[in-house]
């Protein structure tokens, strides 16, 4: 699976591999976010980076520039969005020299940083691009493979978000393109991940 090594993505460790999923423990990092009223995943997920990459660009209190990440994940909230449609929230994933202090985002941006503890994700990978008409299908089918794995009934919903959706690739891109679906399942640090598999066999 091609991915652009050249590109800095927050640290993680396998701890669980299967045939069509695996579940990572992955370390504390930073994100920035941009929250979307947009009813559309692909609407809102061009709205939310449109405005991520001009704080990239510059568009943040210290005139920073700074470098692109991947991946750009879409985190989804069931009927929390207009006339009970999802919401979403568009993250990019900060490179670590500003992790620690992010540079803040110009108010019309309407950004906001994001601090993750470290957790485990269950993942699943898929290709070609990331629609409103196949993400569902997609976080159905990480759904089955969970519920007949040592991961069945260990979905966490302590972020708010139902499932994520993580791009790894440019717009412009057509073949070879990686995505995936990530759903948080519990157990706060790596050895309760694996213990927690242990347990289960």
């Amino acid at each position: 699976m091609v991915r652009c090594k050249t590109l800095e993505s927050p640290q993680y460790t396998v701890v669980h591999s299967e045939s069509d999923f695996e579940v990572r423990f992955y370390r504390d990092s930073a994100w920035m976010t941009a929250p979307t009223d947009e009813i559309s995943f692909e609407k809102a997920t061009r709205n939310g980076f449109h405005r991520l990459f001009q704080y990239i660009e510059g568009a943040n209190l210290n005139n920073s520039r700074i470098s692109m990440t991947v991946p750009v994940l879409t985190s989804i909230v069931p009927g929390a969005g207009p006339l009970h449609s999802s919401a979403y929230f568009v993250k990019f994933y900060l490179p670590t020299k500003f992790s620690a202090i992010p540079p803040l985002a110009l108010p019309e941006l309407n950004l906001r940083p994001d601090s993750w503890k470290s957790h485990c994700i269950a993942v699943r990978k898929f290709s070609g691009f990331a629609r409103d008409s196949n993400i569902v299908k997609e976080a159905e089918k990480l759904a089955l493979s969970l519920s007949k794995s040592p991961w069945a009934n260990s979905t966490s919903t302590d972020s708010g978000y139902a499932y994520s959706i993580a791009q790894y690739n440019s717009p412009l891109r057509f073949i070879g393109r990686v995505n995936e679906v990530w759903v948080d399942v519990s157990g706060p640090d790596e050895d309760s991940c694996k213990s927690r598999l242990v347990a289960e066999f």
